[in-house]
């Protein structure tokens, strides 16, 4: 794919002055461009940061000295801004040399620029610009945002930065792109006794006359604006060397304990991946900072040498922990660790390719841990990811993996499962393709080329095609440049001299589109008659004929590594049935994910996913039972107004599920597999939610055990068991998990309980949690989470809630995921008045090129509505039959 150029058409949406559409006419038709809302004229090399923040009363002073380079004559240099008020700016061209003032700073505030204007035109060359300006601190985590929490029964507050996408630009006026690379030396002025921390290490620190301390940290390499980190607090590090490199975690004062597994966790990535990119980390040292709260957005950023991560994504704490916490906490490293890499020493030239920092650190992740953690079987989770992204993907307002980015309001909607999970399973299919060998190499190319740079994704592709000798571009640009999920329909199978022959056909998989002409995929398939070798074709031109060796039942994307949806002829799929039993575990899991989605998209029986749960043998694989569980669960929620078949469907879930737990206990036998701890988790929470009476009362029992005994409910079963204690709440227990809330010392187990208050059932108790969400009891940053945790079961309720308290509930999140928040209330819905209320929503108070979110809301409303009229009475039969 060619590098985009900002067209005149965008130039005029942004609303850009005449010099910008100019130059970027100018620009045009030169490949190395990319895109920019900023003039081209100039170019920053190095920032010099002096910052000084004054927590208490949520503001900062600076001042920054710019390196830059003047391209072509121009009176003005533009730079990107927000929120930031001026009182001085000059610009010389060096030491000795004269200064200049501007005559005049003109800030765009819908643009988020500030353009100085000087009396003297700028030649081109190199200058020096010095601006002197004050600035705000949040208390939501975006731009310089502080996080308050309680240490030891005493109030605390530290500071934070989290600069992706474009909330550089509100603490230092910079050219706030991604191509723009720079070196940056911070300094900061802060109280004595707390500890700063940035991308580098510190480099020196003085004491000043007032009690306070100048600290300097090194110089960055070049890097992107959005990789800046700097943090401020009373903390703790740990620290481990690995490679030459000095790791650290850096926690609250009294945390540092449950750092250790996620600081052996980074010691173990870092190695591998120093190892597989070919390129050593570059850094010196390498942090992990945990912060109280939570994002509506994010969980973690990968600013280089100095990863942000909430402490509930990172840190194990012995009284709460479980195995999906210590799963979490490896996986944020894995993942923030590869972007050290993919996205940081590489980076993409302009967010069209956020993928290539996201989908790669997704697929990477999962890699390393399935690698250094084989016990998992994190290989099988790779089918639900893939499947969620085919979700989404199936709608008619999905879009391509690499999309156009017009403007900041645009990036927040980026950041989602077809960016992470499409971009995930694409590199998975494509490394599948080509072998883990040559795909390494490519990749190894790629990042000694490009390091210290930016790319587009061609980039890669051209890289992996010349390591592979393969064709590997052009199926790669099929399944990144446009959108939609291929269908592959597999017709019956003709055995013949202990030779199956079968016919296949590529169309394409749409949940709401049933007319829809298909795209057209080069697809790379794997298939097999169960037990026998696999063999591998391409389908191109729509159609392809496979000989497969021996007879038997045909299994299509053996290893599911495909990323398409697999439609079976009806004998083929009963024959697959039958051997259901037999199928690798990886092999169950898209088979019943296909047949789940097929099913309530209408492409095939309903009651397909019913039969194969009813056929699972209790003692399979526990990622298997973990989805048949959860679907269960979900398709429970399309029964909220019918009771009637809703117990039902409860008695099959019971009938299904319970011998499963029966099987496995209540408690963790020695040495038991980290898979049956999960799915023990799963199991419980579902089986509540079925009513299943042996649960409840299991449940209740330990609940009441723990009020005078702590140790009486073990962390293992904490989570599960309070989940299912919240969600059958009535107001005394409600009151008594409150009680709990309030008093609980640990901010991230305090967030948690305030989460179970908003699992209530009950009507009156979740609209008792949305008013206390907008309160400051629960904490800056915990109640727009409680309102999305009752939109989980009370959509309607939550989302009305949230628009006619628009203003407050906005305060309780950052700006960037708002576009996103509020649809994301009534996407659960299945009430047609939704769809009106979600677009009027969108018309009143989102930017049109701001609504992706809210279209693809209501897309997810009306295939709600669609499942519920079309496909429960295809269930709701079978389940007559087959329930008792």
């Amino acid at each position: 794919m060619q590098r985009t150029l900002i067209s005149l058409a965008v130039i005029a949406a942004l609303g850009l002055s005449a010099p910008f559409a100019a130059n970027a006419a100018t620009a045009a038709g030169k490949a190395a461009q990319v895109t920019t809302q900023l003039p081209r004229n100039a170019a920053p090399t190095h920032y010099a940061i002096s910052l000084t923040p004054d927590a208490a009363n949520s503001s900062f002073s600076a001042s920054v000295t710019i390196a830059l380079n003047v391209k072509q004559a121009s009176s003005s240099l533009t730079l990107n801004a927000v929120d930031l008020k001026f009182s001085a700016a000059t610009i010389s061209a060096g030491p000795g040399k004269p200064v200049q003032a501007a005559g005049n700073i003109e800030v765009d505030e819908k643009n988020q620029t500030a353009t100085f204007h000087f009396a003297e035109a700028l030649k081109p060359g190199s200058y020096q610009l010095k601006l002197d300006y004050t600035g705000k601190i949040g208390d939501q985590p975006a731009g310089l945002f502080s996080l308050d929490y309680e240490n030891g029964g005493a109030k605390k507050r530290a500071l934070y930065t989290q600069f992706e996408s474009t909330d550089a630009r509100s603490v230092i006026p910079s050219w706030d792109e991604p191509s723009y690379k720079a070196t940056f030396a911070l300094e900061a002025t802060i109280p004595a006794g707390q500890m700063a921390v940035s991308n580098m290490p510190v480099a020196s620190t003085t004491k000043l006359a007032d009690g306070r301390e100048l600290v300097r940290f090194a110089t960055t390499p070049k890097m992107s604006t959005y990789l800046l980190f700097f943090g401020l607090g009373e903390f703790e590090r740990a620290s481990a060397m690995e490679g030459g490199v000095e790791l650290g975690v850096v926690t609250q004062k009294g945390h540092v304990a449950q750092a250790q597994f996620a600081l052996d966790s980074s010691r173990a990535v870092l190695k591998e991946y120093n190892d597989y990119f070919g390129v050593k980390f570059p850094l010196p040292k390498l942090d992990n900072v945990a912060a109280p709260g939570r994002s509506q957005s994010f969980g973690a950023m990968e600013n280089w040498g100095a990863i942000f991560t909430f402490e509930y994504a990172m840190l194990l704490d012995p009284r709460t922990a479980t195995q999906t916490d210590k799963e979490t906490s490896f996986l944020v490293a894995a993942h923030e660790i590869a972007h050290q890499w993919f996205g940081d020493l590489v980076t993409m030239s302009w967010w069209d390719d956020l993928w290539l920092n996201e989908g790669f650190a997704s697929w990477m992740e999962s890699r390393t841990t399935n690698l250094l953690h084989p016990e998992w079987n994190w290989k099988l989770r790779g089918v639900g990811s893939r499947d969620s992204a085919m979700e989404r993907d199936a709608l008619a307002t999905t879009h391509p993996v690499v999309q156009h980015i017009r403007s900041a309001e645009e990036i927040s909607q980026a950041f989602d499962s077809i960016t992470y999970d499409k971009g995930s399973a694409v590199i998975n299919m494509l490394e599948n393709y080509v072998g883990a060998d040559a795909w390494r190499a490519g990749v190894r190319a790629y990042m000694a080329k490009h390091a210290y740079g930016n790319t587009v994704s061609s980039d890669l592709w051209s890289a992996v095609e010349q390591a592979a000798h393969k064709p590997v571009v052009a199926i790669a640009h099929d399944f990144t440049l446009q959108p939609g999920v291929p269908l592959v329909r597999v017709s019956e199978a003709v055995c013949k001299n202990g030779k199956t022959t079968i016919q296949l056909t590529q169309g394409e998989f749409s949940k709401d589109q049933e007319n829809k002409k298909p795209l057209s995929w080069r697809v790379p398939v794997i298939a097999q008659t169960v037990g026998n070798a696999t063999v591998r074709t391409i389908i191109s031109g729509g159609k392809a004929s496979l000989t497969l060796p021996g007879c038997g039942a045909v299994l299509v994307n053996a290893g599911q590594s495909g990323y398409y949806r697999t439609l079976y002829a009806p004998k083929a799929f009963a024959a697959l049935a039958e051997n259901f039993a037999q199928l690798p575990a990886i092999d169950q899991l898209g088979l019943l994910g296909d047949t789940w989605s097929l099913g309530l998209a209408g492409k095939a029986p309903a009651s397909g996913f019913l039969e194969l749960a009813n056929r699972t043998p209790v003692n399979v694989a526990p990622e298997v039972w973990q989805e048949i569980a959860q679907v269960l669960a979900g398709l429970r929620d399309h029964y909220d107004s019918k009771p009637e078949q809703r117990a039902v469907l409860d008695r099959f879930t019971r009938a299904r599920l319970a011998p499963v737990l029966a099987r496995i206990g209540w408690t963790a036998t020695k040495d038991e597999a980290a898979t049956v701890a999960n799915l023990r988790e799963t199991l419980i929470t579902a089986l509540g939610k079925a009513g299943d009476d042996a649960v409840l009362a299991e449940a209740r029992r330990l609940y009441a055990a723990s009020q005078a005994d702590k140790d009486a409910l073990p962390a293992a079963l904490r989570r599960p068991v309070l989940g299912v204690i919240g969600a059958n709440a009535d107001e005394a227990t409600w009151n008594q998990l409150r009680a709990a809330a309030k008093a609980e010392p640990s901010a991230t187990t305090k967030d948690e309980l305030y989460g179970f208050l908003a699992a209530a059932r009950d009507d009156k108790l979740a609209q008792r949690t949305l008013d206390l969400a907008l309160t400051d009891e629960p904490g800056a940053t915990t109640g727009a989470a409680m309102i999305s945790r009752v939109a989980s079961r009370h959509p309607d309720l939550a989302f009305d809630f949230a628009i006619a308290n628009l203003a407050q509930v906005e305060q309780k999140m950052e700006v960037g995921s708002r576009s996103r928040y509020f649809p994301s209330l009534g996407g659960r819905s299945a009430d047609p008045a939704m769809v009106g209320k979600l677009q009027a929503y969108a018309k009143q108070h989102l930017a049109a090129n701001a609504a992706g979110d809210t279209k693809t809301a209501i897309a997810a409303v009306e295939y709600r509505i669609k499942v519920r009229n079309k496909r429960l009475p295809q269930i709701d039969a079978w389940l007559a039959q087959h329930a008792g």
